[in-house]
């Protein structure tokens, strides 16, 4: 029996029509997701001829692509028709974890805030290395781990106090040792995931909920209540936002963990791991000097 899906992808792809473009300063993780991607690709000595744009909600990742010099063609991938719209290029609407892409057609897949969005993970990470040629890279950044921790337990709080039970509000997000198992499961060469927290003080929990809302972000989950959070039940979670996290001058933490994910295609001229057992300095021997000091 096949397990229902985590997220509403339906949902997600009509909210996220509704928020393109986001309202300016409002979608700030996006902009920070987008500049990590431009950074790591400038440390790269190499050109692509062709890149994909994965799902920036807008034309800033492909115009960052370009900027960068070392991308010749870039080809934009949206979820959503009004996305797509934004870019001055030609772009495609597709289903993120069903790309339109055949195999060894790119040599530079890059996304941003999408793959956190997908019900099966391990596949879309599959399909994007199959989409790659040899030494071709991906270049990804999602958040995980324990982004918005404290939305989720305020929401908790609030609904165990009134209800007497809890129902999920906020999607669940992969830890940084399952992505990069899953970075090797799907074949990736020299795989990396880096780990950046983002704190962001709010005055008042209301106004982060409602910039996630803003930027499409607002709970998804296939098994979420139907009926709407009542006005009593967001108050209340407001309130205890502030009483377990508020500090001395009223203002709130929100928690953004980003992974930014980086993996080739294999190719035979990329650096290979030492074979096994041919190293020359016994690791007892290290251990046993490293304790003298």
């Amino acid at each position: 029996m096949t397990a229902p899906p985590i997220l509403d992808k339906h949902l997600l792809r009509r909210r996220e029509a509704r928020a393109a473009p986001a309202p300016e300063g409002i979608d700030f993780l996006m902009q920070r997701a987008i500049d990590e991607v431009a950074m790591r690709l400038a440390m790269v000595e190499r050109r692509f001829e062709r890149a994909i744009a994965g799902f920036g909600r807008g034309p800033a990742l492909a115009e960052a692509l370009l900027a960068s010099g070392k991308v010749d063609e870039v080809l934009p991938l949206e979820q959503s028709l009004a996305a797509a719209r934004l870019h001055r290029v030609r772009a495609a609407v597709a289903d993120d974890e069903a790309l339109p892409l055949a195999p060894e057609t790119i040599n530079l897949f890059a996304s941003v805030l999408s793959l956190q969005n997908a019900n099966d993970l391990p596949g879309a990470f599959i399909q994007i290395r199959r989409s790659l040629k040899p030494d071709g890279l991906c270049l990804a950044v999602f958040p995980g781990g324990g982004t918005l921790a404290e939305l989720r337990h305020a929401f908790m709080h609030a609904e165990a106090e009134m209800m007497g039970g809890v129902s999920p509000r906020v999607m669940p997000f992969a830890d940084i040792r399952d992505v990069g198992a899953l970075l090797q499961r799907a074949g990736f060469a020299l795989p990396v995931v880096d780990r950046e927290v983002v704190t962001v003080r709010y005055r008042e929990p209301l106004k982060l909920m409602a910039e996630l809302k803003a930027m499409g972000a607002s709970n998804a989950l296939s098994e979420r209540a139907r009926k709407p959070a009542t006005r009593a039940l967001i108050a209340r979670a407001a309130e205890a936002y502030r009483e377990l996290y508020g500090d001395k001058e009223g203002r709130v933490p929100a928690t953004f963990e980003l992974y930014a994910v980086s993996g080739w295609a294999p190719h035979e001229s990329q650096q290979k791991p030492a074979r096994r057992g041919s190293g020359q300095v016994s690791l007892a021997h290290l251990l046993e000097e490293k304790n003298r000091d």
